[in-house]
């Protein structure tokens, strides 16, 4: 099952904000117009409800969005599960987005929550993620290469273990490597206490390891 990234918001009382399907598996063709737009004008052609326009912002982010998710549950399906409720709330919220961070922090701090809200501590079960098609290879960083070997499960699910923000702040930093002013943003903390966050969550991480729990 391939399933929506972002399906038909039943109940939609404006229809000016009525959203067509976009799936995983589709090839889409957007209009050009909308493709060439600038984040600003993109978001100003969401909010005035411009057929389409949702969808282009689907496209440029939901690869970030689902490999955000991944690194959460570890597995394709549930990423898609939460990347499909990600683009659900951004839907419905973007018409109150103000553009005081950039839409893609402002997606990420939208998908942080989901994943912390959905995800349980149990050990996902997990995936090779360079065999998921959403996954740019291109963009695979050193940390990603290192995961793949014979630690990688324990690794992840050593992170499942750690308590929300740490587990939040150390997948940002490690898969995604954001900066620490990065982290905050997208969390809506300060930097001090994001790198106080980092620091407690690999100390944890390391004593997980160590202790040969995982």
């Amino acid at each position: 099952m391939a399933p929506a990234v972002v399906s038909m918001l039943a109940g939609t009382s404006d229809p000016g904000w009525e959203l067509t399907v976009v799936r995983n598996d589709v090839v889409h063709s957007p209009d050009p117009a909308l493709a060439g737009m600038g984040e600003a004008d993109l978001v100003a052609a969401c909010q005035a409800g411009r057929p389409g326009a949702f969808e282009v912002v689907v496209e440029r982010h939901r690869r970030a969005v689902y490999q955000l998710c991944y690194r959460f549950v570890g597995n394709h399906e549930d990423a898609s599960d939460l990347s499909q409720d990600v683009f659900l709330r951004a839907f419905r919220g973007l018409r109150n987005f103000k553009g005081q961070s950039s839409l893609g922090t402002w997606l990420y701090r939208i998908g942080v929550n989901v994943c912390l809200n959905r995800v349980s501590a149990r050990t996902p079960v997990n995936e090779p993620i360079d065999k998921q098609q959403h996954v740019d290879l291109r963009s695979e960083s050193p940390t990603d290469r290192i995961l793949r070997n014979e630690r990688a499960e324990q690794v992840r699910a050593a992170i499942t273990r750690l308590p929300r923000k740490q587990r939040a702040v150390l997948i940002l930093r490690m898969y995604h490597e954001m900066s620490h002013q990065e982290i905050a943003d997208t969390l809506g903390s300060s930097v001090g206490a994001e790198k106080a966050n980092v620091f407690h969550a690999l100390q944890n991480l390391k004593k997980l390891l160590g202790e040969g729990i995982v």
